[in-house]
């Protein structure tokens, strides 16, 4: 069983920086998936950025390019996400997930497992 549990979330001023973590216990297969999802009041998860679990390959969405990092630790099984010059749009609870399967996908429905969330809240 795969448990996933975020942290590092909280408030920050725009032009900002915040790192998010999260702690994966359990197997994730190496060319699986595992990256963060944010979801705005009343809409759709968003993918943002992932990474194949092996570490050789990562997606980032077009809104955040440049701007975030995602990266993992394998020896402390833990999963960043490196947040810089935030803008007040970037406001949203953001959850790490993960994906066993070999194929990328960006749709929540296909992420198998999930954390609690964590709010990320950028004022102007």
């Amino acid at each position: 069983q795969v448990q996933l549990a975020e942290s590092g979330g909280g408030s920050v001023m725009a032009g900002g920086s915040m790192r998010l973590s999260c702690v994966v216990s359990g197997y994730i297969p190496s060319d699986g998936y595992v990256g963060w999802f944010r979801q705005f009041p009343d809409k759709e998860r968003e993918g943002v950025a992932f990474i194949r679990a092996r570490g050789d390959w990562t997606y980032y969405s077009d809104s955040v390019k440049g701007r975030f990092t995602i990266s993992r630790d394998n020896a402390k099984n833990t999963l960043f996400l490196e947040m810089n010059t935030l803008k007040p749009e970037d406001t949203a609870m953001y959850y790490c997930a993960a994906r066993h399967d070999w194929d990328f996908s960006l749709y929540p429905s296909e992420y198998h497992y999930w954390g609690q969330g964590t709010q990320v809240t950028v004022s102007s």
